[in-house]
């Protein structure tokens, strides 16, 4: 009992924070090792030389406690790294992650993380105490000795040699191994400088796209009424939609609507909203993204063509290019940022908006939607009376609690088919040509199967988070002026779809609005529609092809049970 004492006695003393720190900061280089499936040397270099490091970086002040807090910004991404690994099971922090930290409002952060309990009570209980633990060891005035600080930086410095060596045959023996990509935290740090220099671009975007024009103009009939709608839906998935062959009758008022064409391999080229959003709204896809910050969007072209715009969002602003381009509109309205606007307003609020809107009666319309659709916690996105699938009360991120996540997030895809098919039929009633395009940013991970997934945004995407609704639907009138059109929707809807790439050019062709930016054999409006290869914006912005991007052979297996094949190499 006495010999216990002691050791615990030694645990808590200033050496138990010196090594509890170097062991707890270590936890997600180990994880990493795993989940990457890091080869042996790299595997080493990634556990040595870090660890090394910090075990040298502890030894530049006798109180243990003080370096703790100095090593905050390793202590945070370490807590930050391991809730990614338990929502994802891959992959370090992206700079998506960075830029999703500050495009994302502070109600929905807390929204997330108040139903992520597992992750955070895990984050919680290791990494909170050790901060405790410092702040106690600052106020006790702990010091180490100068005999042990020399030995701890004599073993830190043998173990830093020896991650250095295993950093250089990582270079020398893998072809494709960077440490500024496969070594924790420098990939961080790495992917940290990449959001800030993203975000300062992001800031100049009025100053780098103000001389920007599409030098478009309108080719049907001035006289004709025409009213188009684009619809961008949230968090989406195609495999969910009883359009689609889901089990469910997630879609039923849209199932039974004329002129309707669902196409049945359409994929996102981006599971993130800040940079799917834009390449919908613009001509910028995964392979020209940087084009994004000298461009306007689609609202402009309409504008330059003679159409009135509206854009209306049921998201906050955030400060990011689905802003940008919003504001670009004739009318632009933040539903949830208005006076008398609610946190919790749902998509319906948006038909309201419609009607407004085309009351007005004017000759030439187009409207721009921004639903909150099916982001997470599922539950809070319809109200108690449109819960058709229940029990649906659970919210917790957990694996178990799956059968409940599932039945609110049909009940969101349920509320999604209300609200398409309320624009419809107020489209129709105006008598105007008129068209609408449904599609989601990118779709959801819901502990779908043994990896258990969780939301979306990871960097390695799976099946559900890209396989997303593309919805065209043309009125009794455009049909009778335009039916060319209408037989090339229907000659395409089976054919593959990269939404982010077509939607732009489909909205144009569909209007008759021409530009010398619009690509006729990306619309699937168009006779000359060719389906192109699909591309994945990576998290350095770079066009990958979708084969190279997925790692488990769950989503090959799910795209081909989809009818959509995708090449490896």
């Amino acid at each position: 009992m006495k010999r216990l004492k002691t050791i615990l006695k030694g645990f808590a003393s200033a050496r138990g924070l010196f090594f509890i720190t170097i062991l707890v900061l270590a936890i997600p280089n180990v994880a990493l090792c795993v989940t990457e499936r890091m080869a042996p040397a790299a595997c080493a270099a990634n556990v040595l030389l870090p660890v090394g490091a910090v075990w040298l970086l502890m030894t530049l002040n006798r109180c243990p406690g003080k370096m703790v807090w100095a090593l905050f910004l390793l202590v945070f991404f370490a807590a930050f790294q391991m809730v990614l690994l338990y929502l994802f099971g891959n992959s370090i922090i992206a700079v998506d992650m960075f830029l999703n930290l500050v495009t994302t409002n502070p109600g929905e952060a807390g929204e997330l993380l108040g139903n992520l309990l597992p992750a955070v009570v895990g984050v919680v209980i290791v990494y909170v105490p050790v901060l405790v633990w410092a702040v106690v060891s600052i106020r006790k005035g702990d010091r180490l000795s100068d005999g042990f600080m020399l030995r701890q930086r004599r073993v830190a410095a043998v173990v830093v040699a020896a991650g250095a060596v295993s950093l250089g045959v990582s270079y020398a023996a893998y072809e494709d191994y960077r440490a500024e990509l496969d070594l924790y935290p420098i990939n961080v740090f790495y992917n940290l400088g990449l959001a800030v220099e993203r975000t300062a671009d992001t800031d100049a975007y009025a100053d780098t796209s103000a001389g920007f024009a599409f030098n478009a103009s309108a080719t049907h009939p001035a006289a004709a009424r025409e009213v188009y709608v684009l619809v961008i839906g949230e968090t989406a998935r195609a495999c969910n939609f009883g359009l689609y062959g889901y089990g469910r009758g997630t879609t039923p008022l849209l199932g039974k609507t004329e002129g309707l064409v669902a196409f049945t391999k359409a994929v996102t080229q981006s599971n993130t909203t800040h940079k799917s959003v834009p390449m919908l709204l613009s001509a910028v896809s995964a392979e020209n993204f940087d084009s994004i910050y000298f461009e306007k969007s689609i609202i402009t072209a309409f504008k330059e063509a003679g159409f009135h715009t509206v854009f209306v969002s049921n998201q906050r602003p955030n400060h990011s290019f689905i802003d940008f381009f919003g504001e670009e509109a004739d009318e632009w309205t933040f539903l949830k940022e208005r006076k008398g606007g609610r946190p919790d307003t749902p998509d319906a609020a948006l038909l309201a908006e419609v009607r407004r809107v085309l009351a007005k009666g004017r000759k030439k319309e187009f409207i721009v939607l921004h639903t909150y659709g099916s982001h997470f916690n599922y539950r809070e996105r319809y109200p108690r009376c449109a819960a058709r699938f229940t029990p649906d009360n659970a919210t917790e991120a957990k694996p178990e609690n799956r059968p409940q996540l599932v039945n609110a997030y049909d009940n969101t895809i349920l509320s999604t088919d209300a609200l398409l098919h309320g624009i419809i039929a107020e489209l129709a009633a105006t008598g105007a040509q008129s068209a609408l395009v449904y599609t989601s940013d990118h779709g959801e991970n819901i502990f779908d199967d043994s990896r258990r997934l969780f939301l979306h945004a990871s960097p390695v995407p799976s099946y559900y988070e890209l396989h997303v609704p593309l919805i065209v639907w043309t009125s009794d009138a455009y049909r009778c002026s335009w039916p060319q059109t209408a037989v090339s929707l229907a000659a395409n809807r089976a054919k593959c779809v990269a939404t982010s790439a077509s939607v732009f050019h489909t909205m144009l062709g569909l209007a008759g609005i021409a530009t010398p930016l619009r690509a006729d054999a990306l619309s699937v409006a168009s006779t000359q529609y060719r389906p192109c290869p699909l591309l994945y914006l990576n998290d350095h912005n770079r066009a990958v092809p979708l084969g190279k991007m997925l790692r488990s052979e769950k989503d090959f297996e799910k795209f081909r049970e989809k009818g959509i094949e995708l090449l490896r190499n």
